[in-house]
This record gives C-alpha cells, sequence and structure tokens, in this order.
C-alpha cells in the first residue's frame, strides 16, 4: 500500500511543477532596472516625474553660506605669488609697503585698505581698553550714513551740516520698534543720552551705541554741526578686541600713496597718543598693511 501511495505522489509532482510555470529569474532584468512611473495623484492628475540629472532646465541647488567657490588653478598661482611676494618683502617702511600693496591688487572693485595694529594691552583689564575716533585728511572713500539724536532746536543744524537721519524721541522708538539700522555712525547730544541709553541692546552689538570716548556724544556747549562734518569726511572710529588688536579702514586701494600714507600716518598717531597709562612697553608691537583681496605686509614706523 505505501508502494501505491510514492508512486501515485511522483506520478502527481511533474504535473504541479507544469501548472505553477518556469521558476522567475531573481536577477532584475534591465526593464526592471527603469524607475517606475509614480502614481497618479488622487484627483487624477498624472504625478510629475523628477527632472533627469543633465536637464538644464532643473533649477540649480543652491551653495551653501560661508563656503567660497572653488578656486581655479590659475587663480591659485596668483594667491600664492603675491603672498610670496608679501613674505619676501619682510618688514618695511610705509611708503614702499603702500607701493607694493597696490603693486598686488588683482580683483577688479575697489578695495578697502586696512591697517591693523598690535598693541602691548592686557585685554582682561578694563583700565587699558583702547577706543577712540580721528579724522582722517583724506577720508576712508565711502559715503558714510550719520543719524543725529538731538532736539528740535538742533536737529536743523545737523540737517545742515549733512547728517541723513535727525530725529529725537521719536526717532529712539524707531530704532528700538522697527529695528531702523540705515545709518552707519550715530551721534547724540548730551541731553539726549538718558533716552537714548535705552538702545544700548540694540546698538551696542552693532557698533554703534555713541559713547564720548568715540566723539559721538557732543557735549552741549559743543557744535554738533562740526561733529557731523567731521564723520561725514570720514572720521575713524577704532577700539582694541579681545585679542588686544586694533582694526580699521584707511582708504582705497584708488587712492594716491601718498593720500594712503598721509591716512596711514594720522591714524597711527592717533593710536599711539591714545596709550594707557597702565601699559608698561612697548605699546605699538606691528603693524601690518593689507587690502580686501591681498595679503598682510608687515610696516616699520
Amino acid at each position: 500500500m505505501a508502494k501505491e501511495n510514492a508512486a501515485t505522489q511522483a506520478a502527481d509532482q511533474p504535473q504541479a511543477e507544469a501548472k505553477a510555470g518556469p521558476v522567475a529569474d531573481p536577477k532584475p532584468t534591465d526593464a526592471a532596472a527603469k524607475p517606475a512611473t509614480p502614481p497618479p495623484a488622487p484627483d487624477g492628475t498624472p504625478a510629475a516625474s523628477a527632472p533627469a540629472a543633465g536637464d538644464p532646465n532643473q533649477p540649480k541647488k543652491k551653495k551653501a553660506a560661508g563656503v567660497c567657490p572653488p578656486r581655479g588653478k590659475k587663480l591659485k598661482k596668483v594667491i600664492a605669488a603675491n603672498a610670496k611676494k608679501a613674505k619676501d618683502a619682510g618688514v618695511i617702511p610705509l611708503k614702499q609697503a603702500v607701493a607694493l600693496l597696490k603693486s598686488l591688487k588683482r580683483s577688479k572693485f575697489d578695495e578697502t585698505v586696512e591697517i591693523h595694529i598690535n598693541t602691548g594691552i592686557d585685554p582682561t583689564q578694563g583700565d587699558q581698553m583702547v577706543r577712540g575716533a580721528v579724522p582722517l585728511p583724506h577720508g576712508i572713500g565711502k559715503a558714510v550714513r550719520v543719524a543725529v539724536f538731538a532736539p528740535a532746536d538742533k536737529q536743523a543744524a545737523a540737517k545742515a551740516a549733512g547728517a541723513d537721519v535727525v530725529g529725537a524721541a521719536d526717532l529712539v522708538e524707531k530704532v528700538q520698534k522697527e529695528n531702523f539700522m540705515d545709518f552707519d555712525v550715530a551721534i547724540t547730544t548730551q541731553d539726549m543720552m538718558p533716552q537714548v541709553a535705552r538702545l544700548g541692546k540694540v546698538l551696542g552689538p552693532r557698533g554703534l551705541m555713541p559713547t564720548p570716548k568715540a566723539g559721538t556724544v557732543i557735549p552741549a556747549n559743543a557744535d554738533i554741526a562740526a561733529a557731523v562734518k567731521e564723520f561725514k569726511a570720514g572720521k575713524v572710529e577704532y577700539r582694541s578686541d579681545k585679542t588686544a588688536q586694533i582694526h580699521a579702514g584707511v582708504g582705497k586701494m584708488s587712492f594716491d600713496e601718498t593720500k594712503l600714507v598721509e591716512n596711514i600716518n594720522v591714524f597711527v598717531e592717533a593710536v599711539r597718543a591714545a596709550k594707557p597709562n597702565g601699559v608698561k612697553g612697548n605699546f605699538i608691537q606691528g603693524i601690518v598693511l593689507s587690502a580686501t583681496m591681498c595679503p598682510g605686509i608687515r610696516v616699520s614706523m
């Protein structure tokens, strides 16, 4: 009986395989590798297919903020050559440094000439912080927007001197509530300082808070028009940072060499005159001259 059941199962097995058909190949074919068409939307409209990789109409991906584009071989060689020239020059006099800086210009726009002074102060000591303002004889080469906080009787004089924004309590409220910041320098009269002090959290982080050391708080008996004219002409504020460095713009690359030398001399003398009493030894320990797209050149003065 067992032999008959085994024979019956053996006879039925080929018939079952014939009904099931051949076993599918597990390897995907070329047709299966192609991406499937996306299903239509619930309302019956066909879904949009993803754009091809080489599609010219495909929107370009935005670059991450703060990431410079890749530099070509030619640009890398120019940057390396300029850096080598500045390094090989060593510490040179101011006139030679200005001439060398102008010869290293490689950009199309008018670069800002910057000065960086390494001081011997202790930045952890509050009485050794250096801060001030100096009018440069030839300006800084750009328009300066000046805002003036003054009472009504002095607003006309400030406007006549070239102030861009003038106001009193209304201007304080505009800055505080509307975050109005369309100015580069803020000047206030001494009697307006109690109201302007409320803007410390707004103007302080941006370096715009008026202060007597920077010459932006005008005493009651001083001429506010003269202060406005100085800042409009190119009065530069400076202050030491946490690393005991002072940085400021002193002109443009389009300036004549003589004008740049005069601006730099006036700025350095103003910083030297602001030496705190608590500083021992050399106050100015190093000066570097640079531009927006140029390497730093060490200067001996």
